[in-house]
């Protein structure tokens, strides 16, 4: 996957790049799916009306995504609108923000808060980080036509807590009463033992606790799903918005909520024509859809190109610097303190993506960092867009 602006240390935005990122790639094959088409993943093209009249009767909806990609948002965007004009009594689950934010996506789809205050008290830049415009037509979808917004996620930090001290250690309404993970299969665990040995230097490397955390981050989602199907008698259509790596062959979330008593919760997952879509891979999903190679979609965010760790006694430390990137010409390295950027003091490393998010091709960003206990300016160049 490629980088998006900033990468910092954590349970969040770089594991769920990992988790979707090469897990889709392949050498193309005359079974996938042409641009515009739903067919199976071993290659079978599917009638749509058909197809949609029979997601109309499952529990919930599986749409996966890499989250960096516009055509896949764009791909769940017109999906969406087809589920809503099936099941109009539909709820959105989203991945991308923990429970505590529950009022805050209340308070956007009743039409209380503009995109700024929407962004500032769900604090999405700490809780996931990835470009809000890859969200914004899904969130307005959501606002026009009045279709509840539930977060599913929960905070990072009792995600790593129930990872690392296991969930008996973990009181019953500290994590929000969701019950212990069903044991993952097999071939999901073998899966994150990869994953696992992808990740930057610097995180999780014990795979106890690594599984622990994604198996909590799982079923964390499958719970919320499962709470808005219980509430009532005759339950809305719940469609996730989640990456395709908790998705992908009845792993992840669709095996806890297997386990939770809810089976009928089809994984659909967007695929590019170049990719290989035989029929060696047949349980991959209930069906994919197939996406144009190329970046026709593609939106070019700057990218400083640093991996970054908060602290609360440190501030915001670079970790690392990618090579060839802004970062590095603008003479940024690994132990440098970040303490404003532009005319911002950056306190957390989302403040700091924040401000790069915005800056405007071409121009220039100052940055102001602490090296070896002395105050240093940086300028960092960002390149016109091609």
């Amino acid at each position: 996957m490629q980088s998006r602006g900033i990468r910092w240390r954590g349970p969040g935005v770089i594991i769920a790049a990992l988790l979707v990122g090469p897990m889709l790639s392949g050498v193309a094959g005359a079974a996938c799916p042409a641009p515009g088409q739903w067919a199976t993943p071993a290659g079978e093209e599917l009638d749509r009306t058909e197809l949609f009249t029979e997601l109309a009767q499952a529990d919930a909806v599986l749409l996966g995504e890499r989250h960096d990609r516009m055509d896949h948002h764009r791909w769940q965007l017109g999906t969406l609108a087809a589920l809503h004009g099936q099941r109009p009594d539909m709820v959105i689950g989203l991945e991308m923000l923990p429970r505590s934010v529950q009022p805050v996506l209340d308070q956007w789809v009743a039409g209380e808060l503009d995109a700024e205050a929407f962004l500032r008290d769900s604090d999405w830049y700490t809780h996931w980080g990835f470009d809000p415009e890859l969200y914004w037509p899904i969130l307005h979808f959501a606002r026009v036509h009045d279709v509840p917004l539930v977060a599913l996620n929960a905070e990072r930090t009792l995600v790593q807590r129930l990872g690392q001290e296991g969930w008996e250690a973990v009181p019953e309404d500290e994590r929000y009463g969701v019950s212990q993970p069903a044991d993952p299969p097999e071939a999901y665990r073998e899966h994150l033992l990869g994953v696992m040995e992808r990740h930057p230097a610097g995180m999780e490397r014990d795979s106890d606790r690594f599984i622990g955390s994604q198996l909590a981050w799982d079923r964390m989602m499958a719970a919320g799903i499962a709470e808005i199907l219980e509430a009532s008698d005759e339950p809305p259509l719940v469609v996730g918005i989640i990456g395709s790596g908790h998705l992908q062959y009845g792993h992840g979330v669709p095996h806890q909520l297997a386990d939770l008593g809810f089976e009928q919760a089809p994984v659909l997952l967007p695929r590019e024509y170049r990719e290989d879509c035989s029929a060696a891979d047949p349980d991959l999903a209930r069906a994919v859809f197939g996406i144009a190679d190329g970046d026709r979609f593609d939106r070019t965010s700057p990218v400083l190109g640093v991996q970054l760790r908060g602290d609360e006694d440190s501030g915001v430390i670079i970790q690392g610097v990618q090579s060839g990137s802004v970062g590095e010409a603008a003479g940024l390295e690994g132990g440098d303190r970040v303490l404003r950027a532009g005319d911002q003091p950056v306190e957390r490393p989302s403040d700091l993506q924040r401000i790069v998010q915005r800056v405007t091709p071409g121009t220039w960003l100052p940055l102001e960092i602490e090296r070896n206990g002395q105050p240093e300016e940086r300028v960092a160049r960002f390149p016109y867009a091609e």
